[in-house]
């Protein structure tokens, strides 16, 4: 029963946010600004899946300048809680086939983000470039999820190096972002305890080259494995003072 109702209010609000929010964004189509606002409306709705969500961003989180993000990417839940963590003047990057997603595909297009082909490498590499002479001409940050696809509760998964890439090119510091487990999470359970989103400190990518982009990718890597433990431990210790089941 609580899964269905929640399933029910799922619909709704992706229809009411199709109507209202094209049409909003209609005014002003692909303006990045629009990312931040159904970012933070997407990730309220975390409360309705009997979800805790704590949200971790450094003071400066919001003024500070342009930054490539990349988080972990997991499961549909994504978009009711890693989400919420989207700062001011910072649009995505996802794959071209959400555009044919419905509903939600026209939304992700209408705010701003960026569509790119994986599918062709040789694309999928000229869409980077044009994302760093965008990046470079306006004050736009860019959100990648490097491991290209959903760990589905495999952990986090090898990275691939478009994001990097594009950090080494624009010269822009990396700023990683974790979502703790959320495999565990059940429609029909009323209370899925908590979840933790941080944002992590800056990483700098001066003195990297071309040449050292898989090393830059590793050590961003490590350093959100070690925090995605570490969250995962601390959701684990709150869910069991609170009765919560795994």
């Amino acid at each position: 029963m609580i899964a269905l109702l929640r399933v029910l209010a799922v619909a709704i609000f992706a229809v009411v946010m199709f109507v209202f929010g094209c049409g909003y964004c209609l005014l002003s189509p692909r303006n990045p600004k629009h990312v931040f606002t159904f970012g933070r409306l997407f990730g309220k709705m975390s409360r309705v899946f009997g979800i805790k969500l704590e949200l971790r961003l450094p003071e400066d989180a919001y003024q500070r300048g342009q930054h490539i993000y990349i988080a972990n990417h997991q499961n549909n839940w994504d978009l009711f809680t890693v989400s919420s963590a989207v700062t001011p003047k910072v649009v995505t990057v996802g794959k071209k086939s959400l555009a044919w997603m419905p509903l939600f595909g026209q939304l992700y297009w209408l705010t701003g983000n960026i569509l790119i082909d994986r599918a062709n490498r040789s694309k999928a590499k000229g869409t980077i470039d044009q994302v760093v002479d965008q990046m470079k001409q306006s004050d736009v940050s860019v959100w990648m999820f490097p491991e290209g696809t959903r760990s589905r509760g495999r952990g986090l998964l090898p990275f691939k190096t478009g994001a990097f890439h594009a950090a080494i090119a624009a010269q822009l510091p990396i700023a990683p972002i974790v979502c703790s487990s959320t495999a565990g999470i059940k429609l029909n359970r009323w209370n899925n305890g908590h979840v933790i989103v941080e944002m992590l400190p800056p990483v700098s990518v001066e003195g990297y080259g071309k040449e050292n982009v898989r090393e830059l990718a590793n050590e961003c890597r490590e350093q959100m494995k070690a925090k995605l433990e570490a969250l995962d431990h601390e959701v684990t210790m709150l869910n069991q003072q609170e009765g919560v089941k795994a």
